[in-house]
């Protein structure tokens, strides 16, 4: 007999989001669940791990179903790394992360907890992939997107993607399935933020300083995941933890170094 796949659920929002809850529920129609989540929000934690204090880990119960849940004190990829290494009987089948409450496309990957989470799960060996809904609102709907997200998860457990790939899929804002026009694979837009710092001071007079700016994407081709989420389509970016930029090599083997 065949075990059912096992799979890793986390994400960087808390393990009580709605968008973990929704995940939950997807991946229990297709294996085995495992969660293992922060206990708090972690947003834009990148791939941060925790080497100078301890982690806790406590196996909870949240919503009724037959997953087994663990809250981390740790960041998203401390959740992968724990999981992997001491809560799971074997190694995972898949690491899906999210459902992240707004969108990680374009240089938004770089700054994700959610997807650091896949990553991670990624340099162990594991196929994976990060869901993300362009809504950051805590009552975010994300049943239009049900059936794709179990079938996008369904083609990589069925094709066993690289190790070395990992998908970030990022979703529009619907109000239902009808408004969605499909799936697009898709390229990292060429776009950035512009930072401001709004400058303060708390009631002692002591200044501080909150992070605000603006996101701006020049790219206007309509292969982007940015296009895709602002025509209604689900963006798929295969992404990667190589960092070498291999069409350079050449070229800086011709430096004189000496």
């Amino acid at each position: 007999m065949s075990l059912k796949p096992l799979i890793l659920v986390t994400n960087d929002d808390g393990i009580t989001a709605p968008g973990i809850r929704s995940l939950v529920e997807i991946m229990n129609s297709i294996g085995e669940v495992v969660v293992v989540a922060p206990d708090s929000p972690k947003s834009a934690m990148s791939h941060a791990i925790t080497v100078n204090s301890t982690l806790h880990c406590s196996r909870i119960k949240i919503d009724s179903g037959p997953q087994k849940e663990y809250s981390c004190s740790g960041t998203p990829a401390d959740c992968v790394k724990i999981a992997v290494n001491e809560l799971l009987s074997r190694k995972p089948d898949i690491c899906v992360s999210g459902i992240n409450h707004g969108s990680n496309s374009s240089i938004n990957v770089i700054y994700s907890g959610t997807m650091s989470a896949a990553i991670e799960a990624g340099i162990q060996g594991i196929p994976s992939l990060g869901f993300s809904l362009l809504d950051y609102k805590w009552s975010a709907n994300f049943e239009p997107f049900t059936n794709y997200v179990k079938s996008i998860t369904l083609n990589v457990l069925k094709n066993k993607i690289s190790n070395n790939i990992i998908l970030n899929v990022n979703m529009p804002r619907v109000n239902s399935n009808q408004e969605i026009k499909g799936v697009r694979i898709c390229r990292q837009a060429k776009a950035n933020w512009i930072e401001k710092f709004d400058k303060r001071k708390n009631p002692i007079g002591k200044e501080y300083y909150w992070l605000t700016g603006e996101f701006i994407d020049k790219d206007t081709k309509n292969d982007t995941d940015e296009w895709a989420l602002k025509n209604n389509y689900i963006s798929i970016v295969p992404v990667q933890f190589d960092f070498t930029a291999y069409d350079i090599i050449q070229e800086l083997n011709t430096w004189d170094f000496e």
